[in-house]
């Protein structure tokens, strides 16, 4: 990860401009008006001179945050930012000159008789300026840096209570499948350590693809239970398979449908899960035909479910219908960075 001392965003670079026009723009018209020259003039002035200093700035702090500071001691980064703050102001400010010098503006005195060194002066308060910025640019990564922090360890603490969720109720169908079918139980023991080990290490976001493949493999764990009654069906745009979704999402739905909606193991019981990709949207609808939802609330696995689709995917879960139980899945941008 690079440093966050390094890291300046397009909304920072967007802050400074309107900072550093705003800023210079203030003083040249506030020096203008004390020298009884024209408003507009200075007004311009501050203006050119605010976009030329962070056109520099923006030059040398890119140059110097992806070629020079990743390769120096962290001790001279100080002195490094102060000589490129203060060359910011001092060519932004000859820059300035140079482009306004043939044109109509009436210059400042010392301005227009002292270009150097009015431009170190200037460079001086750049420094002092981006000390500032820099103070704040940094502080403001180290938040989001800690909140990225505390989001991925909740992240890793809701999965690892879905995960024995799943374990003990498929050694629950095991204990049964033990006395009643020994075959079926050894087969059993080789799907869940197949499908266990398919889960394990992999990260809080997969394609769409392979969150379906593992809601095939559990209902064909939950069929060994209950004698295939369980069927299964998947209506899902194919340009859909590639998206990013959060792992366990649909898996757990399909638990919870069987959980609370299968009536016995002699009922044919459906899980449909219907997916569509709408304006960036990505819908995901769970239903099955069993018994209705009677508690529309949800318990620890789907609340669970509900806080990683908020973290993940700006997401969230709720209920369709209850006569017809359905779930519904809404994610928007899924962001992979809280693998890394």
């Amino acid at each position: 990860m690079r440093n966050l001392e390094l890291r300046v965003t397009s909304r920072d670079w967007l802050s400074i401009l309107l900072i550093g026009i705003l800023f210079s723009t203030f003083l040249s018209i506030l020096e203008y008006h004390l020298l009884e020259l024209s408003l507009i003039e200075g007004g311009i002035f501050g203006i050119v001179l605010g976009f030329c200093i962070t056109f520099f700035s923006l030059f040398f702090i890119t140059t110097m945050n992806r070629y020079l500071l990743p390769n120096i001691s962290q001790s001279l980064w100080n002195t490094s930012a102060a000589l490129f703050s203060f060359l910011s102001g001092f060519l932004g400010t000859l820059f300035t000159y140079g482009i306004l010098h043939f044109t109509a503006i009436t210059f400042i005195e010392h301005f227009d008789t002292h270009p150097y060194q009015t431009s170190s002066i200037i460079g001086s308060l750049t420094y002092l300026i981006g000390l500032l910025v820099y103070r704040f640019v940094k502080i403001r990564n180290e938040k989001d840096q800690s909140h990225r922090l505390f989001i991925k360890s909740r992240l890793s603490s809701l999965e690892t209570q879905l995960n024995p969720h799943f374990l003990f109720n498929a050694l629950n169908s095991l204990t049964e499948l033990i006395h009643q079918d020994p075959h079926k139980a050894e087969e059993t023991i080789v799907k869940i350590s197949t499908f266990l080990r398919n889960t394990m290490g992999e990260k809080s976001l997969i394609p769409l693809r392979a969150e379906l493949k593992k809601v095939r493999d559990y209902i064909d764990l939950e069929n060994i239970r209950f004698n295939g009654a369980i069927a299964l069906s998947v209506e899902v745009e194919s340009s859909a398979l590639v998206l990013m979704v959060p792992k366990f999402s649909i898996q757990l739905l399909a638990e919870n449908g069987i959980k609370h909606g299968l009536q016995s193991p002699s009922t044919d019981f459906t899980i449909s899960i219907h997916i569509v990709h709408i304006h960036n949207s990505l819908h995901i609808r769970v239903s099955n035909n069993g018994k209705p939802i009677t508690k529309p609330s949800f318990g620890i696995g789907l609340s669970n479910l509900q806080e990683r689709l908020s973290h993940l995917c700006e997401g969230k879960l709720t209920i369709e219908r209850t006569d017809i139980p359905t779930y519904l899945i809404e994610l928007k941008d899924c962001n992979a960075h809280f693998d890394r």
